[in-house]
């Protein structure tokens, strides 16, 4: 990645910054999508109790200004070379600030933190939520609106914002003085990074994000005042919601020489939608990172769910509004590095082979729920647990069963999917970390009886918001082009013909899939109180 010569000075850029659960990584993209120079660097995450989850907003922000310039600088190229800059952000991850001075509150508070676990059950048991549930079914009945459907069958997740900023609001007494005096900003990790990169001058997030905060209302497309009401949040500390694709503004000229402009903010399952290219109704994207978020494009309208799949917007881009439907398990990566930090393997690259080198687990099932179970059981009682040890068992086997019970959790969703949308299935894109696993993915395909494309670019998020960003500026035209830059994918086919009734072929799968759904239930409710 050397510097380009005088005659090539001018060739423009798109910089693109992922904020994810565990990394803050930036990436150079050229015209033809190439990643011309990139830069990443570890995020700390803090426990400062059980059940609590934190990041520091500064080292957030201290991470973001390092990755940008040495991105550039990887790249070769100066600063006023780029010509947008793309922001994509891990989601339901924030905090809340001082508005005049900047200062936050507290640290950034993670969409994996579990503090408000007990406020969500005692919210999803109130009679205040039954009655709201019995009222909305009598009105769905009476007006047939998906609204309202929705409405009947809200519950509440530690995965939303809404608890966790309740608890805030609770605890924290200077975030309530800041509110009567008309001086709170909340804010996504987005929001946090767009008024330090304008100096305070906007509070603003995207449809994306707010979308997946669980406060907003995506049939009405604005925050939703019904919720805020309900649960006595003030409206007035929320950012105002922007396209996805538009000039935020420009970064403040002192923080990188020159004012860069700041031409989309996308939440990061939603980006990767984009990167992955799936503009059409019945096109699903499968990300494997920390955790497995599982969106179908469900089209111009938001899907109504009964099994906890979440509608959001995809993104906006002018008039054009597309959804997805999401269901995710929280506890993908995680699972797979806390089996490193056991010492079951040494690199990550070796796990497939050694998943391959035994028949199967031994009768050994892994339940990956560090974080509770979610759709479609949604349990935040349900505990991690290995299932089925013997004297026998081994390190390849234990590996094999937590490998196993990725794709089967992949099942669980995609068969949710499946069932609820009713949309046929177009085309299925996978990306993300974990993806890199061959054996997950070939038994992913086995077991959805479907072909899987995998993009040899893993880390879709970047790309997606500088995709947006880069069409704002006009540096891509239209989204035919965006099409054509995909690199070559390796495909996953299927082995074997599934039987009749059954996707996994030859059945071979069946009995190992119904022990650990025997697991799964033994895990349930097992931080309940009894």
């Amino acid at each position: 990645m050397g510097s380009h010569k005088n005659g090539f000075q001018k060739e423009g850029f798109i910089l693109s910054v992922d904020i994810g659960t565990t990394s803050i990584r930036c990436h150079v993209y050229d015209k033809v999508a190439s990643i011309r120079g990139s830069c990443t660097t570890k995020v700390k995450i803090l426990y400062p109790q059980v059940g609590y989850v934190e990041m520091n907003p500064d080292a957030i922000w201290k991470g973001f200004i390092r990755v940008v310039k040495g991105a550039v600088q990887d790249a070769g190229i100066q600063m006023h070379q780029i010509e947008a800059l793309g922001i994509s952000t891990q989601r339901g991850t924030f905090t809340t600030w001082d508005r005049k001075t900047g200062v936050p509150f507290h640290n950034l508070i993670s969409w994996q933190d579990q503090r408000a676990a007990e406020l969500v059950k005692a919210w999803n048991r109130s009679c205040t939520l039954k009655v709201i549930h019995g009222v909305m079914k009598f009105v769905y009945f009476l007006s047939r609106q998906k609204r309202c459907l929705a409405a009947s069958l809200i519950v509440f997740s530690t995965q939303h914002v809404t608890m966790r900023l309740i608890w805030v609001l609770t605890h924290y007494k200077q975030v309530c003085q800041a509110v009567s005096e008309g001086n709170c900003c909340f804010g996504t990790i987005d929001t946090w990074l767009l008024f330090k990169l304008t100096k305070g001058r906007l509070h603003a997030t995207d449809y994306s994000n707010a979308s997946s905060t669980g406060i907003f209302d995506s049939y009405q497309m604005c925050w939703s005042q019904f919720l805020c009401s309900m649960v006595s949040l003030p409206l007035s500390i929320f950012p105002k919601v922007e396209d996805t694709g538009c000039e935020f503004g420009c970064t403040d000229p002192s923080i990188f020489g020159v004012p860069i402009p700041i031409m989309s903010l996308m939440a990061d399952q939603q980006a990767a939608m984009f990167g992955e290219c799936c503009f059409n109704p019945g096109d699903v994207k499968i990300t494997m990172g920390t955790g497995t978020f599982m969106d179908i494009n469900t089209g111009c309208k938001p899907h109504t769910s009964v099994a906890g799949l979440y509608p959001l917007v995809g993104w906006k881009i002018g008039s054009e509004v597309v959804y997805l439907a999401e269901g995710n398990a929280a506890d993908t990566g995680t699972a797979i590095n806390w089996a490193q930090k056991l010492e079951l393997f040494t690199d990550v690259q070796d796990t497939s082979a050694m998943a391959y080198s035994v028949p199967d687990s031994d009768g050994v099932c892994f339940v990956p729920s560090f974080s509770g179970l979610q759709a479609p059981l949604n349990d935040p009682e349900a505990c991690a647990s290995f299932m089925g040890l013997k004297p026998t068992t081994t390190k390849c086997h234990l590996v094999r069963a937590i490998l196993e019970s990725v794709s089967f959790r992949n099942m669980q969703l995609y068969d949710t999917m499946h069932r609820e949308t009713n949309i046929p299935i177009t085309k299925i894109r996978v990306d993300g970390g974990v993806s890199a696993n061959n054996f997950v993915m070939q038994l992913t395909a086995d077991l959805f009886g479907r072909k899987l494309s995998r993009m040899q670019h893993h880390e879709m998020s970047c790309l997606g918001a500088a995709f947006v960003a880069g069409l704002g500026v006009g540096f891509w035209r239209s989204r035919e082009e965006l099409k054509k830059l995909h690199s070559t994918d390796d495909v996953f086919v299927p082995r074997g013909s599934p039987k009749a009734g059954a996707r996994i072929p030859n059945g071979e799968y069946i009995p190992v899939f119904q022990s650990w759904e025997r697991a799964l239930r033994r895990s349930m409710n097992w931080y309940g109180k009894t």
